[in-house]
This record gives C-alpha cells, sequence and structure tokens, in this order.
C-alpha cells in the first residue's frame, strides 16, 4: 500500500520500472495520445471566462519512424513471447511507418502496465478508430485474448461533418483483466430513459409512485404457495418466490391478482437500481463550452466517464493509475471516491495543472495528501533540468508562480515566457496582467531594460524576470527605477519589475501581487468537488 499519492513527472515507461511495484494497482485507466498526425494544443481559458489566444503545446501527437521508434520496436521483438509476436506481425503489415513507431512506443508501456496491476485488476485504454483495431491486437498479445472483457462504445460528440462519410462521434475504451476469473467487478447502473419510464412504468399508485406489474414465478419447477387464503400452483415448469417474501407481499398489498387468478407483483421505480450499462455509452456527454469542470485542456473527459469506470472496477482505498494524466480528471475522481492514485505525466506543464485542480477542487489541505516526484528540489536539479529541456525548465518555473506560459512556437513570445492575470479591483473591473520571463543562463541589466520595454508595450502592471542566478547591483537598481505599481482595490504599492531566483522560488518566495488567493484569474477554476456518498447499495433512484 502506497503511503501518499503521487504525481509523477517524466516518462511514464522510466516512472514504472522505477516507482510501481508488481501486483500493487488495482484500476488502469489510460488515454494516451492517438496517432491522429496533428499536435494538440492546451487552450487556456481565464477564471472570468474569457477566451485566452494563448496556445502551448503541451505534447506533440505526431510519431515518426526513426532511431528511436526502431530501437523500442527492436528490444520489444528481443524480449520474445507474445507481444514479439505482435509487434514482427505488424512490421510485416504495415512497414516500417509513422504507426509502428505509434506501437512501437505503446508496446512496452503495456506490458509494464501488465506487471504492476494485482490479479483481480482491470485496465481501460480509452482510444479513437484510428488506432483502435491494432491497440486491440497489441492488448490481446499483453493481457491475452480470453481476459479481454469488453469493447465500450462512448458516444462524444452529437453529428457533425460533411455528407461523404459517416460521421466520427464515438471513442472505444477498451477493457481487459488480469484474470478474467479473478476480476473485480461491481455491476454498474444507469437511470431509465423517459420513454423507457412512460412506456414500462404507466401506472401509479395512490401516493404517485410509479410501478409495473410482474410475474411472481421464476425457470425450474416449484411447489405450490399460499397467496393469503389462496393455494396456487405455478404454471408448469415455474416456481414462486419464497413464502416469506409472498407473505411480505401480501401484507404490503403489492401482490395483484390478473383477472385469470394468477398473480403478479408491482415493482416499484424508485427501489429499482436501474438498467444495467451496457457497453454503448450515450448517457455521458462530452465537455462542452459552459460546462463548469472545463478547463481548457483539448483532450480533457468528463469526470461521469471516470466514475463510471471506476465505481464500476475499484472500491473506496484501492489505487487507480493513470500514466498519460493531462489535466488530471482520473486523479480528481480517484480523490472524490476515496480512491489512492498515482498520476504521471512527461510534461512540467501538465503537472502544475493537475497540481492547481486538485487545490481547487479539495482546497489547499490536499497538498499534505499527495507527493510530486521528480520536480527538482534543489538548485543542482533546477540547473540540470534547464541544460537539458530548457522549455520543461521554463514551465517548471512559471509554475512555482502560478503563471501561464505563452505559445511555444520560435521567436513569438516577443520577450515573454509567461502570464498571470489578476482582478484587483472587483467583478467587472478590467483584466491586469504580469507579464514573466525566464533565464536559465548567464543575465544582465540589459535584460531588466528589455522587460521595461515589453511591459509598456504590453500595458502591463508588474513585470518578472525569473533567473538562475542572482541579479548584480545595476539590475536591482535599474529594477528599483521602474518605481511601483498602485492596486486601488487593495491600497497598497507593489514593484513594477521584480527579479526572482529559483532559490527564492523554492524558498517559497513568490512574485509581490494583490493576493493571489483573491485576484488571480490565470487559469480557470475547477469547481469544489462534492462529497460522495460510499459506493454500497447506492440507489439511482428515491
Amino acid at each position: 500500500m502506497i503511503d501518499k499519492n503521487a504525481l509523477y513527472y517524466g516518462d511514464n515507461l522510466e516512472v514504472l520500472r522505477q516507482y510501481v511495484k508488481d501486483e500493487s494497482v488495482d484500476l488502469i485507466y489510460l488515454d494516451p495520445p492517438f496517432k491522429s498526425d496533428q499536435d494538440y494544443n492546451v487552450l487556456f481559458a481565464e477564471r472570468n471566462g474569457t477566451q485566452s489566444a494563448a496556445q502551448v503545446k503541451a505534447f506533440k501527437d505526431t510519431w515518426r519512424w526513426d532511431q528511436e521508434a526502431a530501437l523500442a520496436y527492436q528490444q520489444v521483438v528481443e524480449a520474445g513471447g507474445p507481444v514479439s509476436g505482435a509487434m514482427q506481425a505488424f512490421r510485416k503489415f504495415l512497414g516500417e511507418n509513422d504507426m509502428l513507431a505509434y506501437l512501437a512506443m505503446m508496446a512496452p508501456r503495456l506490458v509494464e502496465l501488465r506487471r504492476v496491476l494485482k490479479p483481480t485488476g482491470s485496465i481501460y485504454l480509452h482510444c479513437d478508430p484510428t488506432a483502435s483495431h491494432f491497440l486491440k491486437l497489441l492488448m490481446d498479445s499483453v493481457f491475452g485474448v480470453k481476459n479481454f472483457r469488453s469493447e465500450i462504445i462512448w458516444k462524444r460528440s452529437a453529428s457533425h461533418g460533411g455528407a461523404t462519410n459517416y460521421h466520427a462521434i464515438h471513442d472505444t475504451i477498451l477493457y481487459y483483466a488480469v484474470d478474467r476469473d479473478e476480476v473485480f467487478w461491481n455491476p454498474s447502473y444507469q437511470r431509465y430513459d423517459d420513454e423507457y419510464v412512460r412506456t414500462h412504468y404507466r401506472r401509479k399508485d395512490e401516493s404517485g409512485h410509479r410501478y409495473q406489474l410482474v410475474v411472481a414465478h421464476g425457470k425450474g419447477p416449484g411447489p405450490p404457495r399460499k397467496f393469503g387464503d389462496r393455494r396456487i400452483a405455478p404454471p408448469k415448469g415455474r416456481h414462486w418466490m419464497e413464502q416469506e417474501t409472498i407473505d411480505r407481499w401480501m401484507a404490503e398489498g403489492r401482490i395483484v391478482f390478473t383477472r385469470t387468478g394468477m398473480p403478479r407483483y408491482k415493482r416499484y421505480l424508485d427501489d429499482t437500481e436501474g438498467q444495467p450499462v451496457t457497453g454503448v455509452w450515450t448517457d455521458i456527454p462530452p465537455i462542452n463550452s459552459q460546462a463548469k469542470e472545463r478547463l481548457g485542456y483539448p483532450t480533457q473527459k468528463p469526470e461521469a466517464l471516470l466514475e463510471r469506470i471506476m465505481k464500476a472496477s475499484s472500491s473506496e482505498g484501492d489505487l487507480v493509475l493513470d500514466p498519460f494524466c493531462g489535466c488530471g480528471t482520473t486523479v480528481a475522481v480517484a480523490q472524490r471516491l476515496k480512491r489512492r492514485w498515482i498520476g504521471i505525466d512527461i510534461t512540467h506543464l501538465a503537472v502544475t495543472l493537475m497540481k492547481y485542480r486538485l487545490e481547487n477542487a479539495f482546497d489547499e489541505e490536499i497538498k499534505r495528501e499527495f507527493d510530486v516526484i521528480g520536480e527538482p528540489v534543489s538548485i543542482s536539479g533546477a540547473m540540470e533540468l534547464a541544460r537539458h529541456n530548457p522549455y520543461q525548465f521554463q514551465w517548471w518555473a512559471l509554475g512555482l508562480v502560478g503563471a501561464r506560459p505563452v505559445e511555444e512556437k520560435k521567436g513569438a513570445d516577443k520577450g515573454i515566457d509567461g502570464r498571470l492575470y489578476f482582478h484587483d479591483e472587483g467583478k467587472g473591473a478590467d483584466t491586469k496582467q504580469i507579464i514573466i520571463s525566464v533565464k536559465s543562463g548567464h543575465v544582465s541589466v540589459s535584460h531588466i531594460r528589455d522587460l521595461r520595454g515589453v511591459m509598456d508595450r504590453e500595458e502591463a502592471e508588474i513585470g518578472v524576470l525569473i533567473t538562475m542566478r542572482c541579479p548584480t547591483k545595476s539590475m536591482s537598481e535599474e529594477a528599483a527605477g521602474a518605481g511601483f505599481y498602485y492596486s486601488p482595490g487593495w491600497d497598497k504599492h507593489y514593484p513594477r519589475i521584480q527579479v526572482l531566483t529559483v532559490d527564492d522560488l523554492m524558498g517559497g518566495k513568490g512574485i509581490d501581487y494583490p493576493p493571489s488567493k483573491h485576484t488571480n484569474v490565470t487559469f480557470k477554476r475547477a469547481p469544489k468537488a462534492k462529497k460522495q456518498r460510499s459506493d454500497d447499495n447506492a440507489k439511482l433512484f428515491g
């Protein structure tokens, strides 16, 4: 059992191998980037509801057959077994192309996910029709054909598109068990639709409760039973319910006799759990533009989708894992449903979004309930990140001050690496901004002058330079010469140009501006999580 929930920054293959024990996870949900030949951008919306033009390339969903892909393929093949055979068949059928590169990336990860699942565990792989048929064969090779449980079709949008083909409006979720004979399963139900209720529960009692009349016998022969002062034999080859149940229902007035004298009982709508969930899910809508839970992440899935999966394939206290965590829907739902959780993502931007989402939904006390692993914890670690991946260093540093990165395109930032928006004059007032520049190398007074020029051009209230190195005396003097921003809402002055070192940030120091808790509108705030009832005996009606 893990001591704490955990967010991991890094390649999920390495994280799984290094940190997650064999047979320790109860449920895995993954929504990996699809082979759809497009770039996904994170679109941020401010908390005030306005749409931002800023886009950040969170991951590139294009896979190329190159040396890295060839090496991944070779390692999978040399490991032997059914997965090796499947990959060789893919290569023979597909050739050395982008789809093979995608499958070569997925294969070792699925093998690791199989390793960490308990014998009673389940895995749900969410994909679109572009690669679902190849992933199905790959999953068969990893988990075994006999452990395939279901292909779930989720209707993710209404009809759209042109008239030249059938409209693609669904995703596929491949559901497998480690061992279908041992897998944990909790039956799921959904509400009857209005038409079903109208046609099947037409009757109402004196109190207005809907019911239908149902035969009181089942398959298999049985003896006669007493219904009040009548003794009635069941139809040939059928049997009545137990006498104790008959007596109770007679006393409650739930037994009704037909014109032929045969008993039926009243099945109330309020007593039913609903309709058993099938493999076609049309009752969970996608996240629309007005949804409260919408955070602006393009691949964000509705919480209701994850809730259904978790309630069906896990219990309170079980461990849930999402190796492609994105904006954190899986971990947020797991937290609300009292599951333990592990989330992994390869960008610091995603980890920042997840932390922010959890704090919004569950208050800042949630920080005590999870660890973030893989982020720099020292100056040397920050320097190594900056050397290895400057963009990841930039996103990490901006995350420390609650800022949003700007678009990644080279030269497009115009001297701005991040922005932070705030309202300090009440609702309806103008949105004000802080612009941020992040430097991991040498800095000089010229960087302060450049920042001051960008502030004037952008009409920003405050400018911040985040640097690895301490500012020189001339830099501090130049920053001081920019003067102060006066906040009318808080009746306080704040330095217009501020220089923060990475050491400052790691020590807990932040940007000096009107209190973030009350004024920051940089990211859309996740809604507060509602308290969840226990899974046991939960009814949909009543």
